[in-house]
């Protein structure tokens, strides 16, 4: 006799199976629901205050000379989340068109390059821009803006750059056109592509001022990434909009980036992104298509990230111990190097840092306390090491950050950078310093 056992359990009201996702309301949740979004938003609340810390530092630090070294940073990590690692000192040497001739080097040098030269371009449209304090731009989240993103980062690069695995081109700036898998995800019709960016944009562009937009900035890189509009080169477009939109809201002041904690924690960071590509777990929750909870997940994931980062770059940025850091990477220049830069620099050098100013090279040079033609020699010497920075031939200097002073100002900033310049004094010293500058060595 066969028996039968009749659970009286409640079944799990588990979203229908969707063959092919076609419809914006698909992809709900955009935004946890109003009981979720409560710890989020205290965790945003504290973004927002370390930000403001680390903005009053900002007068204590060569900003600009900050912004050029962390859009090179930005680079490098964007580049090791897609699985191409760059050496930093190769980055280097692209900026100053020295490009390897190794094909493959050479390619991912030229992305680095890219992502460089965009993020800079539309930081300055951003900074253009008309609106209010701590507001988004809604112009950030209009599909002709990602659109526009996607064909700057690639539209320079050769054609044999753009080759994807299946031996088709990526058209820069073109949405994708067939259909496309990411993982265990399928990403939505090509068709419909434009119906749910449409839809992403309205959401996030409309959330309020203050931390609702920063969890509106953390849950659209998700959702963009899951429409996956373009046949490729979706994570860079991804990853440069989240750190626009940052720079958008004036947390960042170009002072850091969550590219950098994103990088350092890749595994995480593809696991919170894969997790919240998944249907909804049950009928506790949400009541979208997709999984609430891991939707609630990745968000604080970036918004610890975020946190994380803010607090430390304020510990860098700390002028109590600048001084001592300055003095002893000019100790090592003069001691090791032996490029003409020595202790003498570290007055004036401090006060540019502390200062954010400039000063005239007269000044400077009173300032080192030695006689004029020593003076003047360590001010070129200076300025050729890229330890100080001016914009004409006779013009006031201010303070510059050249890659190997990098472990010493800012330590463990960019671990990578400070272990490749170790390598690159391991080289034969003419060698490595030529490198560090995009140069050949001389033969002798």
């Amino acid at each position: 006799m066969i028996s039968h056992i009749i659970s009286h359990e409640k079944v799990p009201d588990l979203p229908p199976t969707i063959a092919h996702y076609d419809a914006p309301h698909q992809f709900e949740p955009l935004l946890p629901g109003a009981a979720q979004l409560v710890p989020l938003l205290e965790r945003a609340a504290d973004v927002i205050a370390a930000c403001a810390s680390l903005n009053g530092a900002v007068a204590l630090g060569p900003q600009a000379e900050l912004r050029t070294l962390l859009r090179k940073m930005n680079s490098f990590y964007t580049n090791l989340i897609e699985g191409e690692h760059t050496r930093p000192s190769d980055i280097d040497r692209a900026l100053a068109k020295d490009f390897s001739a190794d094909h493959d080097i050479a390619r991912k040098q030229r992305l680095a390059v890219a992502h460089i030269q965009v993020e800079a371009e539309f930081e300055a449209e951003l900074d253009a821009r008309e609106r209010g304090p701590g507001q988004q731009d809604p112009w950030l989240y209009q599909s002709d803006t990602l659109c526009s993103l996607h064909a700057a980062l690639f539209k320079n690069l050769p054609p044999q750059d753009r080759v994807l695995k299946d031996g088709s081109f990526m058209e820069p700036g073109q949405l994708r056109q067939r259909q496309v898998a990411v993982g265990r995800h399928e990403a939505p019709l090509h068709t419909a592509v434009p119906a749910f960016m449409q839809r992403w944009g309205e959401v996030y562009a409309g959330a309020r001022r203050g931390e609702a937009t920063l969890v509106a900035i953390a849950a659209a890189h998700h959702r963009l990434a899951w429409v996956h509009p373009f046949l490729d080169g979706n994570g860079r477009v991804c990853r440069l909009h989240t750190h626009l939109c940052l720079h958008a809201t004036g947390l960042t002041k170009g002072l850091w980036s969550p590219l950098r904690g994103f990088a350092r924690s890749q595994q995480h960071y593809r696991a919170l992104l894969a997790a919240a590509d998944e249907h909804r777990r049950g009928d506790l929750d949400g009541r979208g298509n997709l999984s609430q909870a891991a939707l609630v997940e990745w968000i604080d994931y970036v918004l610890t990230t975020c946190l994380d980062q803010a607090c430390f770059m304020a510990t860098k940025l700390d002028t109590g111990t600048m001084k001592d850091r300055i003095a002893a990477c000019l100790h090592y220049e003069e001691s090791v190097v032996g490029q003409g830069v020595g202790p003498a620099a570290l007055l004036p050098l401090h006060h540019l840092f502390v200062s954010q100013s400039e000063l005239a090279r007269a000044d400077f040079k009173t300032m080192t306390g030695l006689g004029e033609r020593k003076a003047t020699q360590l001010l070129s010497d200076l300025l050729r090491e890229g330890f100080l920075k001016a914009d004409s031939a006779y013009g006031p200097v201010r303070f510059g950050i050249p890659s190997r002073a990098l472990r010493f100002y800012f330590p463990a900033l960019w671990p990578e950078a400070e272990e490749d310049q170790v390598l690159m004094v391991r080289e034969s010293p003419a060698a490595a310093w030529a490198r560090s500058r995009g140069r050949s060595a001389k033969r002798g």
